[in-house]
């Protein structure tokens, strides 16, 4: 967790601002984590950052677009020197909160905040450690959503199933409390939601950030109705690709490997449901999309051998946790990239 010194900073930080614009993660904890601080200061805007796995130069307009005057970075582990060298020349200060701990070469006007590189290390989610800032007991809903669909079970989802047991069940396996609660489910359909057209994404975000409580998203009413149907759109194809890679997991033995392709990215989300159903297995997915895949990979100590498992191979990429890990890989490179997991785990 943060410390208490890097909580009051923080908090500091979000005083001063007037016109924050938050920068988050395309996921639930990203999304969960831009909400908690926005409604605890009530001002400001947010934007999903759908680049992977950086932060591009190509997002700093929507500073100068909303005339901000603070940017807030939550949950990306790496962002671009170029969108940094634009930051400085508008002299804009730039508060960074993430659990990667991925990135070296970070700018000495940027204030950094990342619990790995803490005494003793952690690497709770974002949303956790926003949580840990606001402690905002009307947004506890939230905390507890973004966590569970970043495989984390924290401490106050105890406090959560007293006041909603109807949205909950007693687990402490993550994915169990994503997949078989309410609250979970009110979760996918957040990380669903993020995965539609610019305009019904901020109407969505504008939405969540007047939301009295879970039960005004678990039901579809007019306020929401865009929201849930894109949602029910990306589940479809979800249980569609799912039961393909159940069909391959017969035949798969240490690693099962699944690619797709199409028009939708949700190799993460794929990744976390199959290594839920499958948690004796090293859970590969990639995404064949343009002249790279985008791949993530679940199972015991994967960030190690996914580190070596890219070595050698021309621009490849990856990073994460020790059981979560995303990477980058040529398209013409993914079979060898599936050579190089096999051998190792032998």
């Amino acid at each position: 967790m943060l410390t208490e010194k890097q909580v009051m900073e923080i908090k500091s930080h979000l005083e001063k601002a007037q016109n924050p614009l938050f920068f988050f993660d395309n996921d639930a904890d990203g999304l969960c984590s831009f909400l908690l601080l926005q409604r605890w200061i009530g001002r400001g805007k947010g934007f999903p950052v759908k680049s992977f796995p950086d932060l591009t130069v190509d997002y700093f307009r929507k500073v100068n677009e909303l005339n901000a005057d603070y940017i807030f970075i939550l949950d990306k582990p790496v962002v671009s020197e170029d969108f940094f060298k634009e930051v400085k020349q508008v002299n804009i200060p730039v508060v960074w909160i993430d659990h990667h701990g991925a990135q070296s070469n970070i700018p000495d006007f940027v204030n950094y905040y990342d619990p790995t590189l803490n005494k003793p290390p952690s690497n709770e989610p974002v949303t956790a450690l926003c949580y840990q800032i606001t402690n905002k007991k009307d947004d506890l809903w939230i905390a507890v959503m973004g966590c569970v669909a970043d495989g984390y079970v924290p401490d106050f989802y105890e406090d959560f199933k007293k006041d909603f047991p109807d949205l909950t069940v007693d687990s402490k396996d993550a994915f169990h409390v994503l997949y078989s609660s309410q609250i979970g489910q009110i979760a996918q359909t957040l990380g669903n939601g993020l995965k539609d057209r610019t305009t019904n994404v901020i109407s969505m975000l504008k939405f969540l950030m007047r939301a009295a409580g879970p039960y005004d998203v678990l039901e579809e009413t007019n306020k929401n109705h865009t929201m849930h149907e894109r949602s029910k759109q990306i589940q479809k194809k979800f249980n569609e690709l799912i039961d393909r890679a159940k069909i391959l997991a017969k035949s798969s033995d240490k690693i099962l490997f699944f690619k797709y392709g199409g028009d939708l990215s949700i190799s993460a989300e794929l990744a976390n449901k199959l290594c839920y159903l499958f948690p004796e297995k090293v859970v590969v997915v990639a995404y064949m999309s343009g002249i790279k895949a985008n791949v993530s990979i679940r199972g015991k100590n994967v960030k190690k051998l996914v580190e070596q498992a890219i070595k050698g191979l021309e621009n490849a990429t990856g990073g994460g946790h020790e059981m979560a890990v995303g990477a980058q890989v040529r398209i013409e490179d993914v079979d060898k990239f599936k050579e190089n997991l096999n051998r190792i785990l032998v």
